[in-house]
């Protein structure tokens, strides 16, 4: 006999339907899976034999099939445990009434029958929906995530037995669980850090709040103790809140990877991402046998900061390169071709030689000139012009450091960042997947970054003088449209020139 019961998976980070095609047919007793599935999977069937006994059920003794349709599809995790379950009662003649069609099961079993949470629940929600089925069968723990869905109907279970009901039609088993995932935004835990704990460091901060509100990626460098992480650490503060879309995007990455907090449905706060210096590149950009989404992707609608620079591999901060270009990263094997995105302000912190202390006025460096040149030839130039704002960061003078005054809070900056924000809302609303001005292509600039004669000359004059590349040209004047913006000015001006040409004084051969 045959049955037909529908799952999900997840590929990269959109959730994709699965038909589980289960066949029980004469024979010596045997229980096969086929489909590419993945060691997980393959290991189902003793899960799924165990479950169904232990809930009180007939395992078929018969030759058993299961099918993973599309076939061509690699299939990995316990997520198929379930339906697969399902299926052979459904095929076997215990489930005698049910209409497969209008559900999708996703769930792992554990020996007894009880039904675990998996991951990457939100991306197989929203897949089931935009492909017509009415319910959803979830695990007990996942219920929430799946519930931000709007347009399908979410039943969680337990145990595998409160699923058969459900499938059978049998009353009292189709409990749907609903939520406000909305609101969940506007109740959204706030940081435990603040930009009014920094003492001093001004133009950083003005270089930071020039960051969030054009999303600009920023390098400071400066001896150790002066506030570098303590201001990169406080960067996600001032940046707009989520809205619904991008929390949703976000919260999928989250969810794929299972690192969606506890009893959190939403991603309600920007990620703040702060990978070692030992980290892979696979770590960082993603990648694996199944590709997975990296530390780029994790900060995807957030900050990415990277400590102590030329202590990363070179290889690993070269592939940084695509993400920072594209707000993407794509990650080719044999057989597929996966996209992640990651969309980040990069924040990245660095000495300005070994020992920290080089061009320091109350410390003594102890570095050769052959040690700082081999420091800084750790940092290629392209990936350094990629950076829009460069900033030095000095030590923190006794009467800043011991000053009781508070400096101003992250939600005084971050309505000013708002403000500026809505300004580019407004100016992209027409142009596809483009929010803010570091998004802006060398058509964009032309159309919104036109200069006066004057402003013309002096920009002119800076690229010739500091040898700019014309990445660095443009990347000038996308950081010039954002103060001028800051400023609320239409125009951008000579000001909002001089401005954006300091942020980019320190050269990759001046690091």
């Amino acid at each position: 006999m045959l049955a037909k019961v529908m799952s999900c998976t997840v590929i990269g980070v959109d959730g994709t339907p699965i038909e589980v095609e289960v066949d029980i047919a004469r024979g010596l007793p045997m229980f096969s899976t086929v489909g590419l599935p993945d060691g997980a999977v393959r290991e189902s069937k003793d899960r799924v034999k165990a479950a169904i006994k232990n809930s009180g059920y007939d395992f078929p003794n018969s030759r058993i099939t299961v099918n993973l349709a599309p076939a061509d599809v690699k299939k990995s995790g316990s997520g198929y445990d379930l339906p697969m379950a399902v299926g052979i009662l459904a095929a076997s003649g215990i489930i005698k009434e049910s209409d497969h069609a209008k559900y999708c099961l996703v769930g792992e079993l554990s020996l007894d029958g009880g039904v675990r949470p998996v991951s990457g629940i939100l991306p197989m929600t929203l897949a089931a929906r935009d492909h017509g089925f009415e319910v959803i069968i979830v695990p007990e723990d996942n219920k929430m995530e799946a519930a931000i869905v709007e347009g399908i109907s979410v039943i969680p279970v337990s145990y595998l037995y409160q699923a058969v009901e459900c499938v059978a039609g049998l009353s009292g088993m189709t409990m749907t669980f609903s939520m406000d995932s909305r609101s969940s935004l506007t109740n959204s835990k706030r940081f435990t850090v603040d930009f009014d704990d920094v003492k001093g460091q001004e133009h950083v901060k003005r270089a930071l709040e020039i960051a969030a509100s054009g999303g600009h990626n920023i390098l400071m460098k400066g001896p150790p103790g002066s506030g570098k992480t303590m201001l990169a650490r406080r960067l996600a503060t001032i940046l707009p809140d989520l809205t619904f879309e991008e929390a949703l995007e976000t919260t999928k990455i989250y969810s794929i990877v299972g690192l969606l907090p506890e009893n959190k449905a939403l991603m309600t706060s920007r990620p703040f991402r702060a990978p070692h210096h030992t980290i892979s590149d696979a770590g960082l950009i993603g990648g694996g046998t199944n590709p997975r989404p990296g530390e780029v992707s994790l900060a995807h609608n957030g900050v990415l900061f990277l400590d102590e620079l030329p202590e990363f591999k070179r290889h690993v901060l070269e592939v940084l390169r695509q993400p920072l270009e594209d707000g993407s990263v794509t990650i080719a094997r044999a057989n597929t071709s996966i996209s992640f995105p990651a969309r980040f302000v990069l924040a990245v912190a660095l000495n300005p030689c070994p020992c920290g202390y080089f061009g320091d006025k109350r410390n003594q460096c102890s570095c050769s000139a052959s040690q700082i040149k081999q420091y800084e030839s750790r940092l290629s130039g392209p990936l350094l012009d990629r950076i829009d704002l460069h900033l030095s960061v000095p030590a923190i003078p006794f009467q800043e450091m011991s000053s009781r005054e508070k400096g101003e809070s992250s939600q005084s900056i971050r309505g000013r960042v708002i403000a500026a924000r809505e300004i580019q809302k407004g100016r992209f609303k027409k142009t596809t997947r483009m929010f803010n001005n570091s998004q802006m292509g060398p058509k964009e600039i032309e159309t919104h970054c036109v200069l006066d004669s004057l402003s013309m000359k002096l920009l002119e004059k800076s690229v010739e003088r500091l040898r700019l590349s014309a990445r660095a040209y443009h990347r000038i004047l996308k950081i010039a449209r954002t103060i001028a913006d800051m400023d609320n000015s239409e125009r951008i001006g000579q000001a909002h020139i001089a401005e954006a040409v300091q942020y980019r004084r320190m050269t990759a051969g001046s690091l």
